[in-house]
């Protein structure tokens, strides 16, 4: 037979496999990178075979020595990647059997590549979801800095991108916070489901081989093994939730991202950006732009890409296994891939935002922000909600006649809409008053920022606890 066959496998073949075909087939050239996950998993099964009788001890302790020097020349970059022999699995057995002789061709009893790269992902998806939720608890400490930091800062809060309500700038940062405590929920979930053991069930229907699963999972810190063989080898749900749980997570920092970009420009001025977080232009001097926040937002899009990718990929497969499958993992890489750099762009650059608190303020004194505390002290008053309503609605259109805010004009000039209106109403109308009167939890209130912030940390203390 001719060298471009793979000779792991092609006894039953009568031609070797076209060149071509080798190449499309193969996945070697992405898969290498779960040699980690492939070697610690066939130590585990070493170590089960030997127990089960199938391997003696000097077999195992020669596999577990030649699997070792594997990993130590992939790691120096010594090690020579075959396409012919297809993927991770194959290439590492090959070069086993080479170092150790035949020894390193029982080491696949009782196995198939079907268990085996489902197992392998699930580790590598494992590893991936822990420095995940790493990176997503160093922004989250970030914002509660800045959020703590800037509890007084007094800054618009937006509805419809309209000025609203005064609120501040902590209180904004730790609505980002909150949504990132559902993400990082959403990987812990996740990482659990994805924490089932496939080996053993073999192609499709389990093995002859006295296996003892319940070793092996042990062995590689799964939490169970698997419980029917055909859905082991064939289930990507586990990457589909994960893409799931990325495309949400970058859902939230789109939007934290498109309020970057707009606290920059010249129309906010909300806020600077280091400038190890911006580039400029080729052609206009002036410009410093928010390139990180802007990438990030694009980013979104491939990630939404890979959860539609991997959904279609799955639809409609007959159980158990299809080579359709080896396209799961070029998605799910890049996912993991742009994730993880997504999160630590944010986390090196959050805690360095630097608030424009004059401009923030100014733009808070525009536009009638404290129109419902108005309102609410008509209430007060004795005065049913609607005719209040009524009353602001026509001290608003009078402050835009005059070019006056609620808090710039006399007490006559209030008065005349209302004769409940006296002096104590500018209690309310002042930026300070608005925020400090949402004064409960999830409030604005400067001291409820504080309190948040100190749950916030509490809450990330017991994660690491």
């Amino acid at each position: 037979m001719s060298d471009n066959t793979n000779q792991q496998w092609g006894g039953r073949f009568n031609e070797p496999t076209d060149a071509f075909v080798a190449r499309f087939t193969a996945s070697v050239e992405f898969d290498q990178r779960m040699y980690l996950q492939d070697i610690r998993g066939s130590i585990a099964h070493a170590k089960m075979l030997t127990k089960a009788g199938v391997l003696t001890e000097d077999e195992r302790d020669d596999i577990i020595r030649g699997l070792g020097e594997i990993r130590i020349e992939i790691e120096r970059g010594e090690f020579e990647w075959s396409v012919a022999l297809e993927d991770v699995h194959m290439n590492i057995e090959a070069a086993l059997t080479k170092k150790i002789g035949i020894t390193g061709k029982k080491l696949h009893t009782g196995r198939s590549r079907n268990d085996q790269v489902a197992t392998d992902i699930r580790l590598y998806l494992r590893d991936e979801v822990d420095l995940i939720l790493e990176e997503i608890t160093r922004l989250q400490q970030g914002l509660l800095g800045v959020a703590e930091r800037e509890a007084d800062t007094i800054m618009p809060g937006f509805t419809h991108l309209q000025t609203a309500q005064p609120v501040t700038f902590g209180h904004h940062l730790l609505a980002w916070f909150e949504m990132l405590s559902r993400d990082y929920g959403r990987f812990v979930d996740c990482r659990e489901r994805t924490n089932i053991m496939p080996l053993g069930a073999a192609a499709l229907a389990g093995t002859t081989y006295p296996i003892e699963r319940d070793m092996t999972c042990e062995l590689l810190g799964f939490s169970a093994p698997a419980e029917n063989s055909l859905d082991a080898v064939s289930d990507r749900d586990f990457a589909i939730e994960f893409c799931a749980a990325s495309s949400i997570l970058l859902m939230h920092m789109t939007r934290m991202s498109e309020e970057l970009v707009l606290w920059t420009s010249a129309q906010f001025n909300f806020i600077n950006l280091p400038d190890r977080f911006c580039t400029g232009s080729s052609i206009m001097p002036q410009k410093k732009n928010p390139d990180v926040p802007e990438l990030v937002r694009g980013k979104s899009g491939r990630v939404y890409g890979h959860l539609m990718s991997l959904l279609t990929l799955m639809k409609s497969q007959p159980l158990a296994y299809n080579k359709d499958n080896q396209e799961d993992k070029e998605p799910l890489f890049d996912a993991i891939d742009t994730v993880k750099g997504c999160l630590r762009a944010f986390a090196d650059m959050i805690p360095a935002l630097e608030p424009k608190k004059e401009s923030m303020r100014e733009a808070a004194l525009r536009g009638f922000s404290t129109a419902t505390d108005l309102a609410d002290y008509l209430v007060r008053k004795g005065v049913a909600f609607r005719d209040a309503h009524e009353i602001v609605g026509k001290s608003v259109a009078y402050g835009i006649e005059q070019n006056k805010d609620l808090g710039e004009m006399t007490l006559d000039e209030l008065a005349q809409f209302s004769d409940v209106i006296t002096a104590d109403v500018f209690d309310v109308l002042t930026l300070e008053g608005s925020v400090a009167a949402r004064d409960h939890i999830g409030g604005t209130a400067p001291n409820q920022v504080r309190a948040a912030v100190a749950r916030g940390e509490k809450k990330l203390a017991e994660r690491q606890a």
